[in-house]
């Protein structure tokens, strides 16, 4: 995915954009940047960000680069920010988002006038070069911002620095979130609330769908409302929103906790010891089982922080794999002869929990309860790049249903899928115990999508739900 902080004030604003910035580290482990304008015009660095974080990639910046108004990014993708020579000006450039109609949108620029793009390896063009050219042909950058949001298909989020302030772009359906905070002598932009408060802002406002603003040290002015349709994606609450966040008024950890209570009335029978979360996303949503279930939490598995602090994913599959069982240290004590609930926030690929309970059952776990804090994954995402590694067939209710039918992936039509995304019928039935089966563990039960909705609290119409039902 990604996420991005910007700052503008009217004393130097580096240290803010430098912790605002890695205050994002939980989004993305690719690549990070910075720029800022200062007296010598845009100063910008990018690092990669694979085998060190942020903060110890970009201490140098923090203590030589000088400016009052800049822009971060942590990105699971291209290298970003980007500085960008117009004629709407110079400004920079970061990006949040995903473009499906990359290839079509690149030919009509280079038709209507952009001569080139720059390639990375793989011969990808940088998503955020390709935003900035269909900002470039607007009348201004407002225009220019509105323009690129109609033409892409899939989510764009945006920061635009300036000589005179930032520009702040929420995704037109709201897909991710963008928060402004204020202190004395200036405002942030970032895509998580929690990522100011430390450095001395205090919340302003919420942009609303499709909005946009400008930034200065003094005001924040609005330049297009926001739109009514929302498609928050629900995964911000569910999984890769940091606990301590809150959007559309509603705080991460609150909502696990209530989406757990909730996932606890499914097992009035579950004869357990204790209820354990998978850290560190199951954790919350095990707490507010464990409340409600009256059962007592416990920590059969601790989460070795020094070297493994973020939970995002990896790259690719074995590196999940392998660091899956590397940052992960047993409690013996807590899992030999016990029986437990284990909740975990979803279930995608099936690989990593697959390992989890084959360790555990290795040291002497009798019984494990494995309980989802979301329904099947039944779609991969196509509106944002957090789950851009995973094609539907990687997905282990994908997998489960050609076997259950003995057909080949193209010939799962939509009307079959719907019989097992229903959990009233046999069907879902079926796919749930074979996945249970597959994970080899005791018993498995997903959440229902409309209880966790529930616990969320946000309005459904609101949410977007497309990876457990398929509805946009």
């Amino acid at each position: 995915m990604g996420g991005l902080f910007g700052a503008v004030r009217k004393d130097d604003c580096v240290l803010d954009i430098f912790f605002g910035t890695d205050y994002h580290s939980h989004l993305g482990t690719k690549n990070g940047g910075l720029c800022i304008w200062g007296e010598d015009g845009f100063e910008r660095s990018i690092h990669n960000i694979e085998n060190s974080p942020f903060r110890t990639r970009f201490e140098n910046e923090a203590g030589t680069m000088k400016g009052n108004r800049g822009i971060g990014c942590i990105s699971d993708g291209e290298p970003q920010p980007l500085t960008v020579f117009s004629r709407l000006g110079d400004y920079a450039i970061a990006t949040v988002g995903r473009i499906n109609n990359k290839k079509q949108l690149v030919r009509e620029l280079i038709k209507t006038g952009a001569h080139q793009f720059m390639t990375m390896s793989g011969n990808q063009i940088n998503n955020t070069e390709l935003v900035a050219s269909l900002v470039s042909t607007g009348n201004d950058i407002v225009d220019g911002i509105r323009y690129a949001q109609d033409k892409i298909e899939g989510s764009l989020t945006l920061l635009i620095l300036t000589t005179e302030g930032i520009y702040a772009a929420r995704d037109k359906y709201g897909r991710t979130p963008m928060i402004i905070g204020q202190k004395e002598d200036g405002f942030c932009a970032a895509s998580e609330s929690f990522a100011f408060i430390n450095i001395g802002y205090k919340f302003h406002k919420e942009l609303g769908p499709g909005e946009i603003v400008f930034l200065s040290s003094n005001s924040v002015k609005t330049l297009q409302k926001p739109n009514d349709e929302m498609r928050i994606c629900t995964f911000l609450w569910t999984y890769f929103g940091y606990t301590t966040s809150t959007y559309e008024g509603v705080n991460v950890e609150q909502s696990r906790y209530r989406n757990g209570a909730g996932l606890a009335q499914y097992d009035k029978d579950t004869d357990v010891d204790y209820v354990a979360g998978v850290p560190d996303s199951g954790v919350a949503h095990a707490l507010g089982y464990a409340n409600a279930s009256k059962i007592p939490y416990a920590r059969p598995l601790i989460k070795y922080t020094p070297t493994w602090p973020r939970s995002f994913m990896p790259p690719t599959q074995k590196a999940r794999e392998r660091i899956a069982n590397m940052k992960l240290v047993p409690v013996f004590e807590l899992i030999r002869d016990k029986s437990f609930i284990l909740v975990d926030d979803s279930i995608v690929r099936g690989t990593q929990l697959s390992g989890t309970a084959k360790y555990l059952k290795e040291n002497g776990a009798k019984g494990i309860h494995v309980r989802s804090a979301c329904p099947p994954i039944m779609y991969g995402c196509k509106y944002l790049n957090f789950s851009r590694s995973v094609n539907e067939m990687e997905l282990i209710s994908r997998r489960v249903i050609c076997e259950l039918e003995c057909l080949r992936p193209e010939e799962i039509t939509e009307e079959l899928l719907q019989t097992y995304v229903d959990s009233s019928t046999e069907q879902h039935a079926a796919m749930v115990k074979r996945v249970g089966e597959k994970l080899d563990v005791t018993s498995l039960k997903y959440h229902e999508l409309e209880d966790m909705l529930d616990a969320i609290g946000v309005e459904k119409c609101k949410l977007c739900t497309y990876c457990w039902n398929g509805k946009e």
